[in-house]
């Protein structure tokens, strides 16, 4: 039995706190979870840069910020995660803008996957620990009422198309970022906006 409120009050870090991390492992050579490869560490690196670009550069959209100010509930957001997972970088940024425009309505925080097994193995996507996994819980986070994860469902789609396709892990991934990159997190925004409004029903 997992015990979210415990998990979110005890081990959930903010949106600041977990960027800090990420920025502090680098320099340190490492990153989150125990594989500190060249690899891994590349991956983290451009991840910055792919945060940094979301914050920077996306807006929520209207229907988004108007179901986000007609919310009349208190909810928390959990959101699992690792600096390393690159869906979690272009993501991860609209969940804090929702949070920060809610005006306290949500509560944010973040935990990574790999220190977290138990509760990453109660989300699992296609059987797979796939990230992010955002949870929504009630306000005494003692309840889960919706689960998204680990991408808009049309680039999940894509992506098992491309698996079966392209032999090259590293082309597959160059081509999910590039969709990211048109999509300027439009289909993520439509999804939230969705599992949002219906909260309430």
């Amino acid at each position: 039995m997992i015990d979210y409120r415990e998990i979110f009050d005890g081990k959930g870090i903010d949106y600041l706190t977990y960027r800090a991390l990420v920025d502090q492992l680098l320099l340190e050579g490492k990153t989150t979870g125990p594989d500190h490869s060249e690899a891994m560490l590349h991956y983290s690196k451009m991840n910055v840069q792919r945060m940094n670009r979301v914050d920077k550069t996306a807006n929520l959209t209207e229907e988004l910020s108007a179901v986000i100010g007609n919310l009349k509930g208190n909810y928390k957001f959990l959101v699992i995660t690792e600096g390393w997972c690159g869906d979690a970088a272009q993501i991860i940024p609209i969940f804090n803008k929702i949070a920060t425009t809610s005006l306290g309505k949500i509560d944010l925080k973040f935990v990574l996957r790999d220190q977290n097994i138990p509760l990453i193995d109660a989300h699992l996507t296609n059987g797979g620990r796939a990230i992010p996994v955002l949870i929504v819980l009630n306000e005494a986070a003692d309840q889960v009422l919706a689960t998204w994860a680990p991408r808009p469902q049309v680039l999940q789609a894509l992506l098992k198309e491309w698996k079966k396709e392209i032999p090259d892990a590293l082309v597959v991934a160059e081509k999910l970022h590039g969709w990211y990159a048109k999509d300027k997190t439009q289909t993520t925004q439509a999804e939230l906006t969705a599992l949002l409004d219906g909260l309430e029903d």
